[in-house]
């Protein structure tokens, strides 16, 4: 592979448009940039529409999934936000099985009823076309007032060993079915009183090192395919950068501590904790020397129809000043590589 190519493998972009005639800009992106996957939405959000963003029905779907592979020179990583609950991109009211949250499961606090609940998200997915949920959420439900985590329904428990056991369950249901999944946020969103998606949260009073065990264990079972990153400041970690951009934490806690080998996606590096602090000129040189290995453009809160080129060419311009090493984004290519073969091994 290219170093162009290796770069592109390292962006998962979201895009406008339900059906191939719609999709050019991203068919462009895929066969110029070699983006190593998309991530679809239901909802318009950077300007509320009543229009759909990529998701209308279950055969709209399929066939939009299918187009776009059909586009790609290697396997792309077809990613959703598929929680259940309140983050359900795949909704009833388009012709989709309804959910159930983590919250509820958590309460119910039945393994098997959460495996079972999680296959059907699982099939569900896997008939589509999709790879990649980017779920189960493993932060603790730690602050009552956290609007983001606590107040949407999406932790299992306050208790770590409750959260690993039902987020246990829900990978091994996707596993189950050939779909990978994400483990987030890392090193804990729970005891946030704030949400990223609005500004920078600062965690360091609330945290706790508890927060950790679910994603230590796990990691120790084998049941991480991929981690998503929290864009919370906890100065216990970092004095300086959030998590998403600090080598401390990403490499130093995730990487060497609990010896976590498979690829760290980012947060939406859209979300205003990053964009209105840092931008993506600063910001994605930075996820990538803190240990980042797939940057996630969600492309959503803002709209840009030149993303992928312009994530690429901020890359490709790292590389070139010595900011980056091409030794760097071979490693990263290597592990979204790794996890793709990964994927084909589960189908």
């Amino acid at each position: 592979m290219t170093l162009h190519e290796q770069i592109g493998q390292l962006l998962l972009v979201g895009f406008r448009g339900c059906s191939p005639t719609e999709c050019g800009l991203v068919e462009r992106a895929i066969r110029e940039q070699h983006i190593g996957g998309v991530i679809l939405f239901d909802q318009e959000m950077a300007e509320p529409s009543p229009r759909r963003r990529n998701i209308e029905s279950p055969q709209q779907v399929r066939a939009l999934i299918t187009y776009l592979q059909a586009q790609a020179a290697r396997p792309l990583l077809i990613a959703v936000d598929q929680e259940g609950g309140r983050v359900n991109r795949l909704k009833p009211e388009y012709g989709f099985p309804a959910s159930s949250s983590h919250e509820e499961l958590g309460q119910l606090n039945q393994p098997t009823a959460t495996y079972r609940h999680a296959e059907r998200i699982a099939q569900n997915l896997a008939a589509l076309g999709f790879n990649l949920n980017l779920a189960p959420v493993v932060d603790l439900d730690a602050h009552p007032d956290n609007p983001i985590i606590k107040g949407k329904g999406r932790s299992f428990s306050g208790d770590p060993a409750v959260v690993a056991r039902h987020a246990a369950e829900f990978v091994d249901a996707h596993r189950a079915h050939g779909v990978l999944t994400c483990a987030k946020h890392f090193p804990g969103h729970g005891s946030a009183t704030g949400d990223t998606h609005l500004g920078l949260v600062d965690v360091t009073a609330t945290w706790h090192e508890r927060e950790l065990i679910p994603f230590q264990q796990l990691i120790a079972a084998g049941r991480c395919d991929a981690i998503m990153s929290a864009h919370v400041i906890n100065r216990h970690l970092d004095a300086s950068h959030p998590a998403t951009l600090s080598r401390a934490v990403q490499t130093g806690v995730l990487r060497e501590r609990l010896g976590f080998q498979g690829v760290i996606i980012s947060d939406d590096l859209e979300m205003k904790a990053i964009a209105s602090h840092y931008g993506l000129a600063q910001a994605i040189p930075l996820a990538l020397e803190a240990g980042i290995d797939v940057l996630c453009l969600g492309n959503n809160l803002s709209y840009d129809p030149r993303i992928a080129e312009k994530a690429a060419t901020i890359i490709s311009r790292a590389v070139e000043s010595g900011r980056l090493s091409p030794e760097r984004i071979a490693a990263a290519c290597a592990r979204v590589m790794a996890l793709k073969q990964k994927m084909a091994a589960r189908v």
